[in-house]
């Protein structure tokens, strides 16, 4: 073999070595981007958000909407949510969104329209649906009361109750409860009627309730936080989220 020869088949080596070795690190970042993508699809959007990539092509990450928000609820995503990287979303458990500010403020900050409200109506917002998925930890179909915070004294969860304060959310570790019988999803609910108790049986005696999710459920998370089992019995499902996939 000439050394012309050889010196062809190094760089022919050398070349499948680079090709081999590119498509090594292709599948690592490949696989480093794939799990940040799907924990994405249970982010809950803010409220008003634009369906699908429309929200992604719409908002510019400015943060304005998480700048107006009274109790805090709002987010952005950072490097290790993947795609939504920069994007706002809540996390209701952490934090609800009350509608403390009644007029949606961070739909009135936002610049693009990627949060739109119409009809100009705040109980046609809808950021997801509450699910009751874990009906065995649920104190009231055990028929179990609650005495005390309902998260414990270190929750840094606000909430707005109209009967201490119409326009300031306080601490939910502020305030204790004494009840018979748990009712916080529906006692606190600030969509009249999105969620009511049902007695398990006709038994008069039986205290077991269930609670039951309507149709004007506006997702916004106050269930999800408030419940004191542990994880909560009632969770947020987005708008955008079926079966995994986002539409």
């Amino acid at each position: 073999m000439t050394t012309t020869d050889t010196l062809v088949s190094r760089a022919r080596r050398e070349f499948l070595r680079s090709i081999v070795a590119g498509l090594a690190v292709l599948a690592a970042a490949l696989a480093g981007l794939l799990p940040p993508m799907r924990r994405w699809i249970k982010k809950l959007r803010p409220p008003g958000a634009l369906s699908g990539s429309d929200f992604f092509s719409a908002c510019i990450k400015c943060g304005q909407c998480v700048q107006v928000c009274p109790v805090q609820a709002l987010k952005l995503a950072d490097i290790n949510d993947g795609a939504g990287n920069g994007t706002p979303y809540l996390e209701p458990r952490l934090q609800a969104c009350d509608f403390s500010c009644d007029v949606l403020q961070c739909i009135l900050a936002c610049p693009t329209g990627a949060l739109h409200l119409e009809p100009q109506k705040k109980e046609d917002v809808r950021i997801g649906r509450a699910r009751f998925l874990r009906p065995e930890q649920c104190l009231a179909r055990q028929g179990k009361g609650i005495r005390g915070s309902a998260r414990g004294g270190a929750f840094s969860g606000l909430l707005r109750y109209t009967e201490i304060d119409r326009w300031n959310p306080i601490l939910v570790a502020n305030h204790p409860y004494e009840l018979e019988q748990c009712d916080l999803c529906v006692r606190q609910c600030p969509v009249k009627g999105a969620i009511t108790m049902h007695p398990l049986t006709q038994d008069p005696h039986d205290l077991r309730r269930e609670p039951e999710i309507h149709d004007t459920c506006t997702g916004c998370g106050v269930c999800e936080m408030i419940c004191p089992a542990e994880p909560s019995c009632i969770e947020i499902i987005p708008l955008h989220q079926t079966e995994g996939t986002i539409i």
